[in-house]
């Protein structure tokens, strides 16, 4: 199953959502888009869940912390003990044997980042 993880700012646009995930493969053949859980909620999020016809996974920041990624922000490795929310959700989501497919790209705007996971499922 392949699962795209976004890591996005509060204020993100479908547009940004979009073309984040776009620049990481885009919608083709993805089983779920998967976030961290306090952000699962979002409206952009689910226009962009809606649009592609799959659903949202929600993955708590605790499941998320320890992820090891290849991509590293300071920021959020600080934040939530990963160095890319849309890596370690993507990765998260896909499964115990999950790997990366595309590693995290950022939107023009830089209020969205999308990464995409292969695995055998949760």
């Amino acid at each position: 199953m392949k699962v795209a993880g976004l890591g996005f700012k509060r204020d993100v646009t479908l547009a940004s959502l979009r073309e984040a995930l776009l620049a990481a493969g885009g919608p083709e053949g993805l089983a779920a888009v998967a976030t961290v859980s306090d952000k699962a909620d979002s409206d952009a999020l689910k226009q962009l869940a809606r649009e592609c016809g799959i659903p949202i996974k929600a993955i708590t920041a605790e499941m998320l912390a320890g992820i090891d990624t290849p991509t590293q922000s300071k920021l959020i490795a600080e934040k939530f003990g990963t160095g890319s929310v849309a890596e370690a959700a993507a990765l998260a989501a896909a499964g115990p044997r999950a790997r990366l497919i595309a590693t995290r790209v950022v939107s023009q705007d830089r209020t969205a980042t999308a990464a995409i996971a292969e695995g055998d499922g949760a």
